[in-house]
């Protein structure tokens, strides 16, 4: 289980559409396919019903959804969390006339 997967698989659930969420997440339909094929394969299980001329999910799919919520959600506190750590680049110093540089070595 990836966590561009579960973001994937986030995102048809909430659009019941596989070229919306490509379309939201900036990939192409087929890759967006593929992630939730490959995730379908790690949980053992099938995550939509495809069978219907709207996409639904499924039980397990209904299961999965908040837990990967709730794993997005931690990972995008992390990254805020260690971004506010950074430092911010230095303000570039103002250059001292010949001058004044000679006199402050003085």
């Amino acid at each position: 289980m990836q966590f561009q997967q579960l973001r994937a698989f986030r995102e048809v659930a909430a659009e019941l559409s596989f070229t919306r969420a490509a379309k939201n997440l900036h990939y192409a339909q087929s890759t967006v396919t593929t992630q939730i094929k490959n995730l379908e394969e790690a949980v053992g299980a099938d995550l939509f019903d495809r069978s219907q001329r709207q996409l639904a999910l499924t039980e397990a799919g209904l299961r999965l959804l908040p837990h990967a919520e709730r794993i997005i959600e931690i990972a995008e506190t992390a990254r805020r969390e260690v971004a506010s750590t950074v430092r911010q680049p230095r303000r570039p110093t103002t250059r001292r006339p010949a001058a004044t540089a000679r006199r402050a070595l003085l």
